[in-house]
């Protein structure tokens, strides 16, 4: 999977980028990913990306140019499977769509900054539009990296082992089971008798009763 990501803050995607589970799919050639900063594409000699809003209002938009640039560069290079705008108002981020996002090949992420984009953009590149959850950032660089981890784990071979991702939260609409490690007895509290059991089958009954408990108790819209 290559990923491209066109932002205002570059410096910002540097470390999430640089550790644990995406980094190591980085290393094993799983997954490439490149940060562009719009002000390359500025539209003088200041690096001015943005502007005053049409019709009047606080806070500054970015201008057209300097996205179209970057995007008519990009896809003149290769063929892109998802062009997707990170913004407030789009679709919330669910475990069902990263498993889709995960099966595409090539990816461009769009952050938004300050009062977003302009809406011109939306209408000629953008072909999803995804929100981390429904409140506001500052900017869409902390919800591509969320994004990109969502993602990315999910690509085979990324994982040391692979059905680690499938027995995560939500992916079949359901809570993760509690789980437990060594050592077997803490503080007084000791690890249901049944994981120590090696009885497969019934660990298995057990992991998911739980599992649907905690999620009637913490999540119920879940099971709807």
């Amino acid at each position: 999977m290559r990923i491209d990501i066109l932002t205002c803050l570059p410096e910002l995607l540097v470390s999430p980028f640089a550790h644990s589970i995406v980094k190591r799919a980085q290393e094993k050639g799983l997954a490439e990913i490149h940060v562009h900063d719009l002000r390359q594409h500025a539209i003088n000699k200041h690096g001015q990306i943005d502007d005053y809003v049409f019709g009047g209002g606080a806070g500054m938009v970015l201008r057209v140019e300097p996205i179209a640039a970057w995007m008519d560069e990009l896809q003149a290079q290769r063929s892109y499977d998802a062009v997707i705008y990170l913004t407030p108002d789009g679709e919330t981020l669910r475990q069902p769509l990263a498993n889709r996002l995960s099966l595409l090949g090539n990816i461009i992420m769009l952050c938004g900054h300050y009062k977003g984009i302009d809406e011109r953009i939306r209408q000629t590149y953008i072909t999803h539009e995804i929100s981390v959850g429904d409140y506001v950032l500052s900017g869409g660089e902390l919800g591509a990296a969320i994004l990109v981890d969502a993602v990315v784990r999910l690509l085979p071979g990324v994982l040391g082992n692979e059905e680690s991702a499938l027995s995560d939260s939500f992916q079949d609409d359901l809570l993760a089971p509690p789980v437990y490690t060594r050592p077997a007895e803490w503080r007084g509290q000791v690890v249901p008798e049944i994981l120590l059991s090696g009885n497969t089958p019934k660990i298995e009954e057990w992991r998911h009763d739980q599992a649907l408990a905690r999620t009637l108790a913490r999540r119920p819209d879940l099971l709807s």
